[in-house]
């Protein structure tokens, strides 16, 4: 019976589904007609502290505007001599200039208020206020004052990280040694009361590497605490300070929000595999039934039903992935049709012989050369099939040695099957010997036939038949022919067979040229009677000549 189907052909054609279909994904959903896009807006930032946004042309960017006054407000704020109270808001017909003393910082334009949906002066008011607390704030953390003390708190938060992970060595080292201790013993008399059916060893290790990991994550926690703390006490690090944390979770939001984004999707497919599996199980009951012989198909043999039944299913699955191929997240990027297209051309290029294999089994089964169980001859080999899957045949040769052959390689040879015929009309043994001219032909072919009716196994209907094949130049070549019905006993017989025509042959003093023959010898090479059993040779009483 043959096994499942390898999936290499369905993956090769799927991998190369987004690059052939032109589908786009469910989730690429075009704005409509009515929808708003928010105006592209940039942030002023000093210290990693977003202040307010601003807005920009194509000609001038949101980006380019945002940088220039944030280079200039951090300029400002370097400039100790002007105090942050010289900050003032200079209006005229379209803009709210701002200036720290007679240095312009920048404006505020009536696109920036329509954005807040506020009054231009009450926007750059807020502005206003806005930079001088951040300027305040910018001076005050670069203060020598605020510098040394921030600078003893993280030589204090070094000290304690240090003596948070000698302590977190030493309970660690101690709870090692408990566990060797009294865990180790209990798992061992673990194991032996369970018979071995629980491997302490395996226990051991999980709990060992539990630790382990329960060690690496305090360490983790208390590296990020101790950077977290340290890192904001100066304003040249406080930003990525406030950033570490959102290095891990912006990656996980965003994950999480895309999933719940193709939970519809995810759903669909979901139905879809649910859907398939049910229809795949009625089919494969139905091709079932019609293997055991329940279900009759005209002109279809039930040694069909399994393969066709996994052609069938390779349908199914293909057609089932192309319908669930837009709903899969990320489908319609390019990243992923490249990455398809290189691995469906390297399954493709790769499984060259892999396909003619299977392809060459599927046309074996339907071609019916042999089934389980037959006696069958592939070229050299000679065996009993014992496994017919996918790609190759085994067979087991009556040296009980087995063969693999690649199917491909049997659909383009020719296959001899000793057991289809045999149980119906027989199987033909034949062997050939040679005999001089000056041997009666009716004596040789009595003692062939003689030497046939000797040979258990042998079936006596149809009978034994002898041939006259040809007239050499020194003897005369006979065939005997016996018919049985056991392929398998094929070896066992035609050396039962040999042994009588040399027996009778013998008796009757007539001598086998066979193979060669140069000149009439002296004597004939023949065996007495009474030599047929010399020592070491053994036989019953029967047998011993009189």
């Amino acid at each position: 019976m043959m096994r499942r189907a390898p999936v290499f052909l369905l993956i090769a054609a799927v991998l190369m589904f987004p690059v052939l279909s032109g589908a786009q994904s469910p989730q690429e959903r075009s704005p409509g007609p009515g929808s708003e896009t928010a105006p592209a807006t940039a942030p002023v930032t000093l210290d990693g502290k977003v202040l307010f946004r601003v807005r920009g042309v194509s000609a001038y960017p949101a980006e380019t505007r945002a940088k220039e006054i944030g280079g200039r407000i951090r300029k400002f704020a370097r400039d100790e001599t002007v105090s942050p109270q010289r900050l003032r808001v200079v209006e005229s017909a379209d803009r709210s200039d701002i200036y720290a003393g007679d240095r312009f910082l920048f404006a505020v334009v009536d696109a920036d208020a329509t954005i807040e949906r506020v009054e231009r002066p009450l926007l750059a008011q807020v502005y206003r206020d806005r930079v001088i607390e951040a300027v305040k704030a910018f001076r005050r953390d670069r203060s020598p004052g605020v510098l040394l003390n921030n600078t003893f708190y993280a030589l204090v938060a070094t000290a304690l990280f240090v003596v948070v992970l000698l302590v977190l060595r030493w309970v660690f080292g101690r709870f090692d040694a408990f566990v060797d201790r009294h865990i180790k013993a209990d798992l061992d008399k673990l194991q032996a009361v369970s018979k071995h059916f629980i491997q302490s060893e395996q226990l051991w290790g999980a709990l060992r590497q539990g630790v382990r990991t329960a060690r690496v994550v305090c360490v983790l926690v208390l590296t990020y605490l101790y950077l977290n703390f340290v890192l904001s006490l100066y304003p040249w690090t406080k930003p990525f300070a406030e950033e570490m944390l959102s290095l891990l979770l912006d990656p996980l939001h965003a994950m999480g929000v895309a999933f719940l984004a193709s939970v519809p999707d995810f759903a669909f497919i979901a139905v879809l595999a649910v859907v398939t599996r049910i229809l795949l199980r009625s089919i494969r009951l139905f091709f079932t039934a019609v293997a055991q012989g329940r279900v009759r198909m005209s002109g279809f043999e039930p040694e069909w039903a399994l393969p066709t039944f996994k052609i069938v299913r390779l349908v199914i699955i293909a057609f089932a992935v192309v319908m669930a191929y837009p709903y899969i997240p990320g489908s319609s990027s390019g990243a992923f049709k490249g990455v398809s297209l290189f691995l469906g051309v390297i399954m493709s290029l790769g499984s060259t012989s892999l396909i003619a294999n299977v392809i060459a089994g599927f046309t074996m089964t339907y071609r019916r050369a042999f089934r389980l169980g037959d006696r069958i001859k592939v070229d050299d080999y000679t065996g009993d099939v014992v496994e017919i899957r996918n790609m190759v045949t085994h067979l087991r040769t009556p040296k009980n040695e087995e063969v693999v052959l690649p199917n491909s390689v049997i659909l383009n040879s020719h296959v001899v099957n000793y057991s289809t015929l045999a149980k119906k009309q027989g199987l033909i043994l034949h062997t050939t010997v040679g005999i001089g001219y000056e041997t009666p032909w009716r004596q040789v072919e009595a003692m062939l036939l003689m030497a046939a009716e000797r040979t258990p196994g042998l079936l006596r209907e149809p009978p034994p038949f002898v041939l006259a094949n040809s007239l050499g130049d020194f003897a005369v070549n006979y065939e005997i022919n016996a018919h049985c019905d056991e392929p398998a006993a094929i070896p066992r017989l035609y050396s039962a067979l040999h042994k009588n025509i040399l027996d009778v042959f013998n008796e009757y003093n007539i001598q086998i040229m066979t193979p060669a023959y140069e000149g009439d010898p002296e004597q004939a090479k023949i065996v007495p009677r009474d030599q047929w059993f010399t020592p070491p040779a053994k036989g019953s009483s029967d047998d011993k000549p009189a």
